[in-house]
């Protein structure tokens, strides 16, 4: 364990998750590689063997294994080539080995890319035995110093530092959130997790990551599109252009690689495809915003219907219609209210839900009266166009 208060499944967690979300797992060890270390790695073995299984790719990336206080220089040199030589020796799977040992050899090699050793030489009595030891320079070996500059490159250089990749593909920082959050849910309890749990976890997160870049890919062309200031369009063309992007937002989807089972890819595509369809539904409603015929829509509607029927209120008055006249008034001061009430919510921004539904019951009056009405007017005058074209033609000529 790391000190006398963690326990055995506390450090097998820590080392877990941070081999699962690096690129570089750089294993720390005193003195030597003991058979007990590599046990730490077996249930990384077991995940290998089943994402091995899974999508044909190695799982993890680099592996180092960093011996400090190496006592045996005269066995194997310190530095990377001593390493090397430690490292072969300690993975090497022989006959007369146990079965269990030889598989965990074997598939610790099949699921790291790389996997190398370093050897460092003990620091010096002054750091070790001294309480009062500040991290001076002056009071730490040579040697130590000088293969500890040797080291730091090989794992911080700019041509060295390695991108982390999940199934092949490049993780950017905000998706490594998502395997972030799949994996402590999983490391959540007393006991460390079945490999199986950690396939269905890094599965999981692998598809979020894809939904989530899709999802990207598609607002960034609409808000290019149609957001910000960009003008009204109509609605046909902003379909169309919605339908375009949903496909290449879910072509995008389909080409990330990704790690489990058919069904699981195809319920996250069920989930892009109805979560891009709630954000055309923003987009359109955006759109429709700039659309200043329809944002005149509501007073068009109220100043209309009050002239209509202030008209019909002084009509059915000269017929003595009184009661007629009575509502007709009462319908005219009730649209003006509701103008005057719309202009102020609309000027003060103040009651939003109050302009909302006016707004709406704008629409109703113009869908569902005023539209049809105009419709039928427009379509009784070209009915009787057709119906006397000719007598219409004579007379202008006789006229004439």
């Amino acid at each position: 364990t790391f000190d006398s208060n963690s326990t055995v499944c506390d450090c097998a967690t820590i080392f877990a998750l941070s081999t699962m979300v690096s690129s570089v797992q750089v294993y720390n060890i005193s003195q030597n590689i003991q058979e007990d270390d590599l046990q730490h790695l077996e249930l990384f073995a077991e995940y290998g063997r089943l994402a091995l299984a899974n999508c044909g790719r190695v799982p993890f990336q680099k592996l180092m294994f960093l011996i400090r206080d190496w006592s045996f220089p005269y066995e194997a040199k310190y530095g990377l080539e001593g390493g090397r030589q430690l490292l072969e020796k300690r993975l090497k799977i022989k006959p007369n080995q146990h079965s269990e040992l030889q598989f965990l050899r074997r598939h610790i090699k099949s699921c790291f890319s790389d996997i190398n050793c370093y050897l460092m030489p003990h620091p010096g009595l002054k750091v070790a035995t001294n309480p009062y030891f500040d991290g001076k320079l002056i009071d730490i070996e040579p040697e130590f110093l000088y293969y500890i500059e040797n080291l730091a490159p090989l794992i911080l250089a700019p041509e060295n530092l390695t991108l982390k990749t999940v199934n092949g593909q490049i993780i950017k920082a905000k998706e490594l959130y998502l395997y972030f959050k799949s994996y402590t849910k999983i490391f959540s309890g007393n006991e460390l997790p079945e490999p199986k749990s950690m396939l269905v976890a890094t599965a999981e997160a692998n598809h979020l990551a894809a939904l989530a870049a899709a999802k990207e890919n598609y607002v960034l062309a609409m808000e290019e599109y149609c957001g910000g200031t960009r003008p009204y369009l109509k609605s046909s063309v902003l379909e169309q252009e919605h339908n375009r992007q949903k496909s290449l937002a879910l072509e995008c989807f389909s080409n990330k690689r990704k790690m489990g089972s058919n069904e699981l890819t195809e319920a996250y595509c069920v989930q892009l495809n109805n979560d891009i369809e709630q954000m055309y539904l923003h987009f359109k409603s955006h759109n429709e915003s700039k659309n200043i015929f329809k944002a005149a829509r509501t007073p068009a509607v109220f100043m209309t219907l009050a002239i209509v029927t202030y008209v019909l209120s002084n009509f059915m008055a000269l017929i003595s219609f009184n009661t007629l006249a009575s509502f007709c008034s009462l319908i005219t001061t009730l649209a003006i209210i509701t103008l005057l009430t719309w202009f102020y919510t609309r000027y003060s921004g103040e009651y939003a839900d109050i302009s909302l539904l006016i707004d709406t019951a704008a629409d109703r009056l113009w869908e569902n009266l005023m539209k049809p009405t105009y419709l039928s007017m427009v379509q009784n005058n070209d009915d009787d166009d057709v119906e006397h074209p000719a007598t219409s033609r004579t007379d202008k000529i006789a006229s004439s």
